[in-house]
């Protein structure tokens, strides 16, 4: 019990430190975290070593002050966000987190993301971003700023593994290494990550977050 309320105390003084990263990232501040470690994933080394992220214009600051007011409830409760309809649908994704969706929800509102972003350690979680999907680039951003990662066509199961397969007849039934239920399929998907709740280095809309590492093995 003690170690477990260790971590939360410390996942609570990491959340103060994002308040610090928000508003670095709105005044241009350059956040210095060094060199990313020894196997990180390309697009990350590739993100991390390009140009500081620009800072962020006002209306987008407004907009990460909203997103963060309406997700504070999950924050560091990822059972309410179940409760609230969010289910795994990946496992750890090395610097980027497990994600969980909630198909209820459509559209871009920041106060109402689809898919929430977590990192954990032992039996704490924390959301560290928040995640729209399209089926290709929008025509207008929806948001000022917005830069777009990918996730390829891929089989989604009960339990958050995922196997990637071009088309749905493609999915098993169940997850061969685990046995989960097949769950759904999605055609190649451009991403959208906000990093409201974490800081990245390479800007709030960064793919990839090297500042995760610690958590990839968890």
């Amino acid at each position: 019990m003690e170690g477990a309320v260790d971590v939360r105390k410390s996942m609570v003084i990491i959340l103060g430190v994002v308040v610090l990263a928000v508003v670095a990232w709105g005044s241009g501040i350059s956040l210095n975290t060094g060199t990313p470690g020894q196997g990180a994933h390309p697009a990350l080394m590739t993100h991390a070593a390009g140009a500081q992220p620009a800072a962020l214009a006002p209306e987008v600051l407004v907009k990460v002050a909203d997103a963060r007011l309406a997700t504070a409830k999950y924050a560091m409760d990822l059972e309410r966000a179940k409760t609230d309809g969010y289910m795994i649908i990946s496992q750890m994704i090395p610097n980027m987190g497990y994600h969980f969706l909630n198909p209820k929800i459509e559209g871009f509102d920041v106060t109402k993301p689809p898919i929430l972003v977590y990192v954990r350690r032992g039996d704490a979680w924390q959301l560290v971003a928040i995640e729209w999907a399209y089926p290709k680039k929008p025509a207008t951003a929806p948001i000022k700023g917005a830069q777009y990662g990918s996730f390829g066509a891929a089989c989604h199961y009960k339990d958050g593994l995922f196997v990637e397969a071009t088309a749905e007849a493609k999915c098993a039934k169940t997850n061969a290494k685990s046995g989960a239920e097949f769950t759904f399929w999605h055609p190649p998907l451009v991403t959208l990550h906000m990093w409201i709740w974490y800081p990245n280095p390479n800007g709030i809309f960064g793919e990839f977050n090297p500042l995760l590492t610690p958590f990839n093995k968890d």
